[in-house]
């Protein structure tokens, strides 16, 4: 990915599309094909000497101009041909983002993989599920490993779609209204790069489009982040049911030996701030005075190599994370357990509804029991076996299956067929 954004690179497409621009004027008779061909062979650059250049110019497409016009000669009045400085630029950086969003694609894949692979794995693995970090009802590690990988496949959509509404490039000058070239020039030009032309534009390519790139990855960083918290809530020493990989020779402290901490995912975390921080950043560039400002310019040069860079970063960081987690089933059926089956509380208040008591007189019955468990330290399962307002209605049979926490998870699989498809 880095090397995507390199000053190297981003010169490169500045020439790709100066000869494709050349290339469709001399396929149109506007200059000669001979120019064009000398231009194809002698067009080079040093981005040393462009940055020299720029020192002068304080104005970076001309610098790459006649850096250009130094290893061309005469034909290089044939560059940049009718042009502005952003049809080049725009145009070049919806390349960019095209390459950037389509190796963010293969590390999506790569992360898919990995999540579908261990949610198969975990897939009946018991655990506490949570709301409010407080003990719910049990569910499986497999499903919370499976909704990880179906907001991953949602996320490669969504960038499929942001890297399709950024693949446009301009040729249209100074402020749209194609003074100097017509409107073909463009269509074909963005037909050689294999990126779609704007319909209609100013002197730049509209800034939604850019927006929408940077707020996909905005939210591909923040579903990172989601896994990464979830890591971090699970390995506390209190809960302890699973960890990250910890190498040999890796130290948790200065001051503590015994420490292992899950850095990485706190790592995680505070980088997909910084996405999301980005993208904030190219919702504000969407609007430019009249037909173009260059407030955005400066913008882009930091958040759309920095978005990619640090989204790339944080796939491959989770990827590697959810590889190798330690997961400890004992330490979950534990925690599971721990509070003697009052997890079980909402099916015990539907099994007395069925029996024809009132939903709240039936609440009536099951909170106070609930509440011995976390004032007293009580188990559950023992109090409801002994409470007459229960027994009376229900049979122990009826009171063992409504703790049966297979009863609970009976729809796992079907669960796993919505997402998997398998």
């Amino acid at each position: 990915m880095g090397a995507i954004w390199t000053e190297e690179n981003r010169f490169q497409k500045w020439l790709d599309v100066e000869i494709a621009v050349c290339e469709v004027h001399a396929d149109m008779g506007t200059i000669p094909r001979d120019a064009v061909d000398k231009i194809k062979r002698t067009a080079s650059f040093s981005v040393d000497r462009i940055n020299e250049i720029e020192r002068t110019t304080r104005h970076d497409v001309i610098a790459f101009t006649t850096a250009l016009a130094e290893n061309i000669g005469p034909d290089s009045r044939y560059v940049h041909y009718g042009l502005t400085s952003s049809d080049v630029v725009d145009t070049a950086n919806a390349l960019l983002m095209r390459d950037a969003a389509t190796l963010l694609l293969e590390d999506l894949d790569r992360l898919a993989h990995v999540l579908k692979r261990r949610a198969i794995e975990h897939k009946h693995t018991r655990m506490m599920g949570r709301t409010h970090g407080v003990h719910a009802e049990p569910t499986t590690f497999g499903l919370v490993l499976a909704l990880y990988y179906s907001e991953n496949e949602r996320n490669k959509e969504r960038l499929r779609r942001a890297r399709e509404a950024v693949s446009y490039g301009k040729i249209s000058g100074a402020v749209g209204t194609f003074a100097h070239l017509d409107p073909e020039v463009e269509e074909r030009v963005c037909e050689k790069l294999a990126i779609k032309h704007a319909p209609i534009s100013t002197q730049v390519i509209q800034r939604d489009r850019h927006a929408e790139f940077l707020a996909t990855l905005a939210i591909i960083a923040s579903s990172m982040e989601k896994i990464a918290l979830e890591v971090r809530h699970l390995q506390r020493t209190e809960v302890r049911e699973v960890e990250e990989p910890f190498s040999a020779g890796q130290k948790g402290s200065s001051a503590m030996p015994h420490k292992r901490n899950p850095v990485t995912s706190e790592q995680i975390c505070g980088l997909a701030r910084v996405v999301r921080s980005n993208a904030q950043a190219a919702f504000e560039n969407i609007a430019l005075w009249h037909e173009r400002d260059i407030s955005h310019s400066s913008v882009e040069r930091v958040i759309l190599p920095d978005s990619c860079i640090l989204t790339d970063y944080l796939i491959g960081k989770t990827e590697w994370l959810i590889d190798g987690l330690a997961v400890y089933p004992n330490r979950m059926r534990a925690n599971l357990e721990s509070l003697g089956g009052v997890t079980s509380s909402g099916q015990l208040l539907l099994e007395l509804t069925r029996k024809g008591v009132t939903r709240e007189d039936a609440y009536g019955i099951v909170q106070p029991l609930a509440m011995r468990v976390w004032d007293e330290g009580a188990n559950f399962h023992d109090l409801v076996m002994n409470d007459k307002q229960v027994t009376d209605r229900l049979s122990r049979e009826e009171l063992d299956e409504l703790f049966d926490v297979n009863k609970q998870l009976r729809n796992v699989d079907k669960i796993f067929k919505r997402v998997f498809w398998e």
